[in-house]
């Protein structure tokens, strides 16, 4: 039994490298070190743990599938279960920069870089892409303007997830061929382009409107960052 949960942990840790445990726990350790030296906490370290899990769960955990292959294209449509999860990121890069300020940069870096390692590398470039746009256009929300955290998240997502969601899906179906053999356009299609785009802006909303009710109790500062307070 507790070799069984052992060995999940280390395969869980090591992307089922279990020779790489002890290279791999020295570097979570320096990017932690070096994180909490920035001044990251709580959610920072979140942060960096988050990102690469989700680009892991792309290459790993199935879809869900809303219509049959057939019945209204070829592909059929579906939709990945952690999509509208992806939303609640927002939420947690907008508590790291007010810890860390616009050092909130740095551990975007270093979570795409664990990303590498933990999920297929070509779904990593499309998605760090696609994640970087969204989250540029978070930070800069964020930055220069006094939205609530709320409307931010509207905002942002509406402007980047057209963009972000074309250049994920494009590295997702590429990666798809190249490591299953499935055929072009197993991914990139225009109705699973659709379904994200709406599953994206569902979490979004949903996210937005949970952020809203603690604002109105008062539980948010939205000041922005400006660089003195880097």
């Amino acid at each position: 039994m507790l070799d069984a949960v052992w060995n999940g942990f280390v395969a869980a840790l090591t992307n089922s490298q279990p020779n790489t445990l002890i290279p791999v726990l020295i570097g979570l350790s320096v990017s932690a070190a070096y994180i909490w030296n920035l001044g990251g906490r709580g959610w920072a370290l979140f942060y960096v743990a988050v990102i690469p899990f989700l680009n892991w769960s792309f290459a790993v955990v199935p879809d869900i599938p809303l219509v049959a292959p057939g019945v209204m294209n070829e592909q059929g449509i579906s939709l990945h279960p952690l999509t509208l999860v992806t939303g609640f990121v927002f939420v947690a890069r907008d508590f790291v920069q007010r810890e860390m300020g616009h050092q909130v940069l740095i551990v975007m870096a270093i979570a795409i870089g664990w990303a590498f390692f933990y999920a297929w590398p070509v779904i990593v470039i499309a998605s760090g892409t696609a994640f970087a746009i969204s989250e540029m256009v978070d930070w800069a929300l964020f930055t220069f303007t006094r939205y609530k955290l709320s409307t931010r998240i509207l905002l942002s997502s509406a402007l980047a997830c057209p963009i972000d969601t074309t250049i994920f899906l494009y590295g997702a179906d590429l990666a798809r061929q190249m490591a299953l053999g499935d055929p072009p356009g197993n991914s990139l299609h225009l109705a699973n382009w659709i379904v994200f785009v709406i599953g994206k802006m569902i979490g979004a909303l949903i996210v937005s409107r949970m952020v809203k009710k603690r604002e109105d109790a008062g539980f948010y500062d939205e000041k922005p960052m400006t660089s003195a307070t880097v």
